[in-house]
């Protein structure tokens, strides 16, 4: 499983495969530069000028996607799974965006779509003209759009403004990106996709699955997850997965029987599509390990060595210097980590890396 993911996602070997092919699974921008770092693991090189460009000239785009947070992802992707997987009855979107949308719900008597589409529309108009807006920016535009009920006290600013869920998805809606300098502008939309597509992506990437799996990656319901499993369940196969039943698409059977083996180190960001919930209890299957790996915030990045967990990774840039400490959980070596340590000390804008190892 863990091969076949590794192969799917782009990190078995590096291939001379170009940006959006390495960005063809959606990689998270929460951490700090870690969607750059997630793609310079991919790649044979890469330099945060090179990513820059791509994102200002559409090579790649960078938006809010899956579970309404910032990815980097290939250019012709974001209806995929952006608009395709939000849903759109009220039940289903009101779980999908969570609170405080569900208190406009009752106590304001605004329906979750309702107030979607009126973020969606003042979103369309603030960004309008060709305009790029920040975020407060963004925010100081809604607040003159949308209606009293729409714009929640939030404590932690100190100011009305449309709640984060909400804002978040109706950027998805109204096709918004972001670009390098994380302003938001308007994008085509480009043709609308079938939520099936979605599916048919996440399984080709993480291999056998259920639709549980499927709707707590995409941030869905399992109602809606059940929807869109149904419409493309011709298209699965039904395998064991120790004593788990889980599916995987007829055409993927043969390579999930014999996948090509990992080769070297790779340093891979929090939040890389490897670190996915669908792989963290293969990954990391001592439940005390994975608390370590993935927390609410600060989350460690993972060394892999020939494809297995070798080891926990964090940065921090000091002046010219990227200090990369790394935590052995496995065997490795220092000549092997320092290159990949000075890969990410030069993606950090660093001149030199310092290794350390504990």
């Amino acid at each position: 499983m863990l091969a076949f993911r590794l192969a799917r996602l782009g990190l078995a070997s590096r291939d001379g495969r170009g940006l959006a092919e390495a960005a063809a699974c959606p990689a998270s921008a929460l951490a700090r530069d870690a969607d750059l770092l997630a793609l310079g693991a991919r790649l044979d090189s890469l330099t945060r000028a090179e990513y820059d460009a791509a994102v200002d000239n559409g090579v790649l785009v960078l938006a809010h996607v899956i579970r309404a947070a910032i990815h980097v992802l290939a250019p012709d992707d974001p209806p995929i799974f952006g608009r395709a997987l939000v849903a759109t009855d009220d039940r289903e979107l009101e779980a999908q965006i969570g609170r405080p949308p569900k208190w406009l719900a009752t106590d304001a008597a605004i329906a979750p779509t309702d107030a979607l589409a009126e973020v969606t529309a003042a979103t369309k108009a603030a960004l309008g003209r060709g305009r790029t807006l920040s975020k407060d920016e963004l925010h100081e535009e809604l607040r003159g759009r949308v209606r009293a009920e729409l714009l929640p006290w939030c404590k932690s600013c100190g100011s009305h403004h449309v709640a984060p869920s909400l804002w978040r998805y109706a950027t998805i809606v109204a096709g918004a990106r972001l670009n390098s300098r994380r302003r938001y502008l308007l994008a085509k939309r480009g043709r609308p996709a079938p939520a099936g597509e979605a599916l048919r992506r996440f399984l080709r990437f993480y291999g056998p699955a259920t639709a549980g799996d499927f709707a707590e990656w995409a941030g869905v319901t399992r109602s809606h997850a059940d929807r869109i499993w149904k419409g493309i369940a011709g298209e699965l196969t039904g395998t064991t997965i120790g004593r788990r039943r889980a599916w995987l698409l007829h055409d993927d059977e043969p390579e999930l029987g014999s996948p090509p083996q990992a080769e070297g180190i790779r340093l891979i960001p929090p939040g890389d599509p490897y670190l996915a919930k669908p792989n963290r209890s293969l990954l990391a299957p001592r439940a005390e390990l994975r608390e370590r790996m993935f927390r609410p915030v600060a989350s460690p990045g993972a060394v892999l060595r020939n494809g297995r967990l070798a080891g926990l990774w964090r940065v921090k840039t000091k002046g010219k210097i990227a200090e990369v400490s790394v935590e052995k959980l496995g065997r490795l070596a220092r000549a092997e980590l320092e290159p990949e340590a000075e890969r990410v000390a030069a993606l950090r804008g660093a001149g030199e890396a310092a290794l350390v190892l504990g």
